[in-house]
């Protein structure tokens, strides 16, 4: 079957591409495997050479590169805009950064020197999604290729075009022939890909299914895997909360990418006290979003990326309403070409439903009407995932509540959930284990080798202290 990339705002086939077969995959991996032989062994000041030039020509060309994902998956072109300069921050982030990720760590003990180094670990599978087709990529492209690891690159089957975009990318900022490869592949390929002995770890960007299916794979294997999967972020709001800035980054906050975002809020629980107020207003800023052709400024929310998409989040809707929900707004496909849908607020959806345990992947938000922090917490813990949350109130006390009980990945304070190459990313429970970005995400696929050089080894001469190490060579004599 082609791998297709299809314009979602018109229904166009954009180009079309044949699988790779498993003999050419076999060829790549190969490819991949004799890379890391020498790329592994360059001086870590040459790999940050090539990563600031890839985030030079990410920014020159960001008109072409923000155009090709609009027009491969449909998000707004000033949000594709974004997207792409993020990835330049990520790459200038590793670039100078690096070094103090990967120093060696001394440890004092009873021997002369002791000491944790971080080598890389070979060729990393990455399996990503279409949501953010740069961005995601990136985010673990640039910490693997400064560690010194090499990357294969298995992308959505509906974003062919930015996958072979990326691999160009990397060869013309000066990255050695190999170092990353974009698999064009059929997802039932990705078992054969994984199971190859080369294969040193994968990570996994996507849904739940996808998830189980490589994590359960790789465990079998004994092969490290970082699985970053769906989410239903809480925004909760309490009555001490900045209602202005509470409302008007909660209709952001729902509707960033269009809504298909794992980190977007999508269930809203406010305090009865300004319950009312909040509603009103939020069903009144999601009305306000416009909806279109996501080539054209102004434009907030463009198609969904997918025929499938729009069809599962209707199904979605449609069950709430069955199982007792209230639409205050929207709720319906936008009629004509193009996979949009209406902004929706669904209210009143019972706990006990199956929509409720759910991620939301669109424009629908669904809001609960709580009596007091207590409540607020126990609803917002109630959900099968724990990516991040987002929680308003000015009081310090309800602010350290939230920090302490708050079962996910990442709490953010009377401000709207984002990723930051700074900061760690990934969530527990059924969004998913390992971290990405910041020193966390690039040393979850590197080698803490632990070195212990005895008192006995020389008499005349001291044992290489840690500090002389070179980062980019295995050799601790180099």
């Amino acid at each position: 079957m082609a791998i297709e990339s299809i314009n979602p705002a018109t229904g166009k086939l954009l180009r079309s591409f044949e699988p790779l077969t498993d003999e050419v995959a076999r060829q790549k991996i190969a490819l991949a495997a004799d890379s890391f032989r020498t790329y592994s062994l360059i001086p870590l000041e040459h790999r940050a050479l090539w990563m600031r030039k890839l985030a030079s020509i990410l920014e020159h060309e960001i008109d072409d590169f923000s155009i090709l994902i609009t027009q491969e998956m449909g998000k707004p072109l000033h949000a594709a805009r974004f997207e792409i300069l993020k990835c330049a921050d990520a790459c200038r982030y590793y670039a100078e950064h690096a070094a103090r990720i990967l120093a060696p760590e001394s440890i004092p003990t009873e021997d002369n020197y002791s000491y944790v180094r971080w080598d890389p670990i070979g060729i990393v599978l990455a399996v990503m999604p279409w949501n953010f087709p740069f961005w995601q990529v990136f985010r673990f492209l640039a910490p693997a290729l400064m560690a010194g690891n090499v990357a294969l690159l298995k992308h959505a089957n509906n974003v062919p075009q930015s996958a072979l975009a990326i691999e160009s990318l990397i060869r013309r900022a000066g990255f050695p022939r190999g170092t990353f490869q974009s698999l064009l592949l059929e997802i039932h390929q990705v078992e054969t890909i994984l199971g190859d002995e080369r294969i040193a770890a994968v990570t996994v960007t996507g849904s739940e299914t996808a998830g189980r299916a490589i994590g359960a794979q790789a465990g079998w294997l004994i092969k490290k895997s970082v699985l970053e999967l769906g989410g239903s972020d809480p925004f909760i709001v309490m009555p001490s909360a900045d209602l202005d800035a509470a409302i008007e980054t909660a209709v952001r906050a729902r509707c960033v990418n269009s809504g298909q975002s794992c980190i977007a809020a999508k269930r809203f629980l406010v305090a009865d006290e300004v319950y009312d107020v909040f509603e009103s207003r939020f069903v009144a800023g999601m009305e306000a979003m416009r909806v279109g052709d996501p080539m054209k400024d102004g434009t907030d929310i463009g198609p969904l990326a997918t025929v499938r998409a729009v069809e599962l989040l209707e199904q979605q809707v449609q069950a709430a309403t069955k199982a007792g929900a209230r639409i205050l707004t929207g709720g319906e496909r936008m009629l004509g070409t193009g996979n949009y849908f209406e902004p929706t607020v669904l209210t009143g959806v019972p706990r006990t439903s199956l929509v409720y345990r759910e991620e939301l992947f669109g424009p629908v938000a669904m809001l609960f009407r709580v009596q007091d922090i207590n409540e607020a917490i126990e609803i917002a813990n109630d959900t099968p995932f724990g990516l991040s949350a987002s929680a308003w109130t000015r009081d310090p006390a309800e602010q350290q509540r939230f920090i302490t009980e708050l079962q996910c990945g990442g709490v953010f304070l009377n401000a709207m959930v984002a990723s930051d190459p700074r900061l760690p990313f990934g969530g527990i429970k059924r969004s998913g284990y390992g971290r990405e970005l910041s020193a966390a995400g690039m040393r979850e696929f590197l080698n803490a080798k632990t070195v212990v050089i005895s008192s006995a080894t020389t008499a005349s001469e001291p044992a290489t202290k840690p500090y002389l190490v070179s980062t980019a060579d295995p050799s601790p004599t180099r």
